[in-house]
Parts: C-alpha cells; structure tokens; sequence
C-alpha cells in the first residue's frame, strides 16, 4: 500500500519538476512575493483534478479525441507566445523588484489557470500517463497511487513558490530582473514553438 502511494509521489514530482511555463511563473510570483498563495493553491487544485480525472479514466477520452489536444496545442502556443513578448518587453524596460506594478490578484490566477490548463502536455502526463500508471496498481491501490502523485503537486508547488521567497534579497536588483524576465521571455518562447512543432 505504501509502496504505491510513494511511487505515485515520485511519479508525480518526475513529471511536474521539468521546468515549464508554468513553474517559471510559480518561481517568479515566489520571488516577488505576490499573491503567491493563490499561485500555489491553482496549481496544486490544477493537478488534482487533472490526476483524479486520469485515475477516474478520463485519460481514454483524451486519447480517443485528438482534436481536443490539438486546439489546446495552439491556444497554448498562442498564450505562450503572448507571454514570451510580455518577458522581452519587460527586460528591454527592467526595474527592481520593489519597482514593479502590483498585479491584481485575478490577473495572477487568471494568467495561472492559463499556464496550467492551455498546456497539452499538462493533459499527457497527469490525465493520460498518471492516469494509466494509477490504473495498472489494479482497483485497490489505484487511488493510493493517484493520492501519491496530488502529494508530490503539493509538495513541489509549496516548495517552488514559498522557497522562492528566500531569493527576494538577492534578485531584486533591475539588472537581474533583467535578465530573469529575458530568461523567462526564452523560456516561454521555446515551449510555444516546441508545442507547435510536436
């Protein structure tokens, strides 16, 4: 029993830690120390739902409608793509962390929910992959499992949101924003053009 809640857990964590869009946003809320609760809770409620949609055998339904994963590719590149020139023009007029306007707190989980839900992959690994890893822990182990990998979402996004709060001191002046907001702005370009591509 234990064996397939810890397994669920390191599944979970494997596949959430690869650095995307949406952790690059976690990180830099963490940073700025901005409406970071609600960043983390869209987050972790994001994966839950999405886990126990897979577990519930969601994932077969993605997986018979292509088309779904196709308009949510290139929505995503879309919302990407946007996001990428926010970073570049952000880092061609950078300020200091103090510096920089407040965002409302519906803006931050608006622009959450759009990294969370507008990303493909995100449908792959936690409906369609966890999902099927759930439901080969057989009907009895199968929510342990799927329990393991929501507590490996919680995990990750409270520590990458609150633990960024630590390096508030030391990026807060306007040249590493500058280039925090440049790295972001790559970062975000990459994935859009890897989401049309794929």
């Amino acid at each position: 029993m234990w064996t397939a809640g810890i397994t669920g857990m390191l599944t979970g964590m494997a596949l959430i830690v690869a650095i995307g869009a949406q952790n690059a946003f976690v990180l830099r809320q963490g940073i700025r120390r901005e409406h970071v609760g609600a960043v983390v809770a869209v987050c972790m409620a994001g994966d839950a739902l999405l886990i126990v949609a897979g577990t519930a055998g969601i994932g077969a339904l993605v997986t018979r409608f292509p088309e779904a994963l196709e308009v949510l590719r290139w929505a995503g590149a879309a919302y990407l793509l946007w996001f990428a020139v926010q970073s570049f023009m952000a880092a061609a007029k950078p300020s200091a962390l103090a510096e920089q306007a407040p965002r409302s707190k519906n803006s931050v989980i608006a622009t959450t929910a759009a990294l969370t839900f507008l990303n493909p992959h995100v449908y792959l690994d936690t409906v369609v992959l966890v999902g099927s890893l759930a439901n080969q822990q057989g009907p009895d182990l199968r929510w342990i499992f799927a329990s393991g990998a929501v507590t490996g979402s919680v995990v990750w996004f409270s520590a990458l949101g609150y633990g960024a709060r630590a390096l508030a001191g030391v990026l807060s002046s306007t040249r590493t924003w500058r280039w925090i907001d440049a790295a972001i702005g790559v970062l975000m370009l990459i994935l859009a053009v890897r989401l049309v591509l794929h």
